[in-house]
């Protein structure tokens, strides 16, 4: 898995791309957010387009990651997810807590609210 971070207004952006498997991926995910946190930056936007696949594990690593936002009273959001993830967050209903924007721009813009 490959990361890349931008900053659009008041949210950073994490870009995944390629197989989300868990493992050591976690822990360098969980090291960004905590940077992230450090920083001051709690509104987060995971841009989800250029996964190819996710399995349990990389479902529990974001999982972790809304957890990890939400004990620092930040945001964690999901953005462009595939017809795969979609699938796989409705089969495991963790569709209902995580907050899904079809764009990037949508969940950047949610944030203004």
């Amino acid at each position: 898995m490959k990361t890349k971070v931008t900053e659009r207004y008041n949210a950073v952006v994490i870009e995944l791309k390629g197989n989300v498997m868990g493992g050591e991926d976690t822990k360098e995910f969980n090291d960004l957010l905590h940077k992230m946190i450090d920083e001051g930056k709690k509104n987060i936007v995971v841009d989800l387009h250029e996964v190819k696949f996710m399995n349990s594990s990389g479902l529990g690593m974001l999982i972790g990651g809304l957890t990890t936002m939400k004990k620092a009273e930040g945001t964690f959001r999901l953005s462009r997810i595939t017809d795969k993830i979609e699938s796989l967050l409705i089969i495991t209903k963790l569709i209902t807590i995580f907050e899904t924007y079809k764009t990037v721009e949508e969940a950047v813009d949610s944030f203004k609210k």
